[in-house]
């Protein structure tokens, strides 16, 4: 959509979603109302319903645009990086960028399971791209001879799970630092990856 957008509307589309993200970020999503997020803008109500259909839909704007942001770092990574080892440990890491740099959005998506089915799949959907090039990764390497012909999937889902669990904990419950958050990701795939990395001969 954004393509098509002239300067100016894409402007007025992005103000919309960072006032929508401060909100939900302060408020929580069920507690924001549409009318706040239009006031808080400066714009009229005609503007907002231009570039969004209801505040689910610029929830699912905000997390699309999030998940992109992780996808594409990790593609780029990918482009500078070919060994699989390194690929492994520090893709989490880039990733773990992402998430840093947008505190905001990081708490929101640690909280928007359940909210509606339209949000779930958005969810799932990055889910189930993170699991696939996850997996794609770990195909490659074992066919390459660099990690052990181990289950793929289960390390895949693995790898989603504690990098949510930490996120979580970091960012909602505030359990622990953000430095922690790091370590406890890195620290769990170096562990992983002694059992999968094949060892020269």
């Amino acid at each position: 959509m954004n393509k098509t957008l002239s300067p100016k509307m894409e402007e007025k589309r992005q103000r919309l979603l960072n006032c929508a993200l401060t909100l939900f970020s302060e408020k929580g999503y069920i507690n924001t109302p549409v009318r706040e997020i239009i006031d808080s803008s400066g714009y009229g109500t005609g503007t907002f319903y231009k570039y969004f259909n209801n505040k689910e839909d610029i929830l699912k704007t905000l997390l699309a645009d999030f998940f992109e942001e992780i996808v594409n770092s990790v593609n780029e990574y990918y482009l500078q990086e070919s060994d699989h080892y390194v690929r492994f440990i520090e893709t989490k890491r880039v990733i773990l960028d992402v998430y840093a740099r947008n505190e905001q959005l990081a708490d929101i998506c640690s909280r928007a399971a359940g909210i509606s089915d339209s949000i779930d799949s958005c969810l799932k959907e990055f889910d189930d791209k993170f699991l696939a090039f996850t997996s794609k990764n770990i195909q490659y390497g074992v066919k390459n001879d660099s990690f052990r012909n181990l289950p793929i999937m289960p390390i895949a889902h693995a790898t989603l799970a504690i990098i949510k669990y930490a996120v979580y904990k970091w960012v909602v419950t505030r359990e622990i630092t953000k430095n922690e958050m790091f370590d406890m990701v890195i620290s769990f795939h170096e562990s992983l990856s002694k059992g999968l990395v094949r060892e020269k001969e």
